[in-house]
């Protein structure tokens, strides 16, 4: 069972960024110039750390300059030898959870085609046509919260 933490850039992005690296500059292709951006600095961060806690997955939720009540989950990565073990499933349950906390009820983002599953199973619905991003296809997905 991976051990997560959340926190802000500062506090995770040597670890967040080297999954980011790997899975998508080196595995993906995708410019550096593309993958860092300064929704990094305003978005609530997630790492999984695998028992040697060595970084294994991380995933945002950008809360900020979004309008009242929404939020997006971007750069959910998860170490390829580790794909379809619950490493994302995870992560993305603490970002719901973390949203939920906040008062957020409307989610977004931007799936890799061969992940939308993953977000269909947590509650995603696509909408909309696919269409490329950085050279791969993606869907749009939403999800609405309910407050507790």
């Amino acid at each position: 069972m991976p051990t997560l933490r959340t926190g802000t850039w500062d506090d995770l992005a040597p670890v967040a960024r080297l999954v980011r690296v790997a899975v998508f500059v080196e595995e993906q292709c995708i410019p550096e110039s593309e993958e860092w951006d300064d929704d990094d600095l305003h978005a609530l961060h997630v790492v999984a750390f695998d028992q040697a806690m060595q970084p294994i997955g991380t995933a945002r939720l950008i809360y900020a300059n979004e309008p009242a009540g929404h939020a997006r989950i971007g750069r959910m990565a998860v170490m390829k030898p580790l794909r379809g073990e619950g490493v994302g499933r995870l992560m993305l349950e603490q970002l719901l959870a973390e949203a939920q906390a906040m008062g957020i009820t409307a989610l977004s983002l931007h799936a890799q085609v061969q992940a939308k599953a993953l977000y269909e199973r947590c509650g995603f619905t696509a909408d909309g046509p696919v269409f490329d991003e950085v050279g791969i296809p993606h869907q749009h997905m939403s999800l609405r919260l309910t407050m507790t």
